[in-house]
């Protein structure tokens, strides 16, 4: 079972609730515990901020995931960790990549849930496992390979 809180901290528009609840199911779908974690949609103010203090890394980015740190025998909650999305980041790359507005809030969605179960792209041979699986789920949704044209990607964070 998936607890999921969604913390809305701007006003700008964003998918509905159980849109992020599909699209972490679906990534999470691996882990056989029970998982619980945070979606807070955010700002570029506030998305800069914590790019700056957490990654040393001066701009607005559009997914930050922080995985809980904590063995799961250790916590009476099986707290898998958070995710901060800036809107503003996610309705510009979609916009400038020419992808639906939808398919890349699922994309980086998706993203973030595999970073929070230790999935990674740092080295090569990890970025293909962790974007041949973004592929295969995102498919499941019915959306596009978001890597088709890499050269116009950014990849998430």
């Amino acid at each position: 079972m998936l607890e999921l809180d969604i913390q809305r901290a701007t006003q700008a528009l964003a998918p509905i609730d159980a849109d992020f609840r599909r699209w972490c199911e679906l990534a999470l779908q691996q882990r056989k515990a029970d998982s619980e974690m945070t979606i807070r949609l955010v700002d570029e103010a506030e998305a800069r901020e914590l790019n700056h203090t957490y990654r040393h890394k001066d701009y607005a980015t559009n997914v930050l995931s922080f995985p809980a740190d904590v063995p799961d025998e250790l916590l009476d909650i099986p707290l898998l960790g958070d995710l901060v999305i800036c809107v503003a980041v996610v309705e510009r790359e979609a916009a400038e990549q020419g992808k639906s507005l939808e398919a890349h809030w699922a994309h980086l969605v998706i993203h973030g849930c595999l970073h929070l179960l230790g999935y990674d792209h740092i080295e090569d041979e990890e970025a293909e496992e962790m974007e041949s699986l973004e592929r295969e789920l995102l498919a499941q949704l019915g959306h596009p390979d978001p890597y088709a044209d890499d050269e116009t990607e950014s990849t998430p964070h």
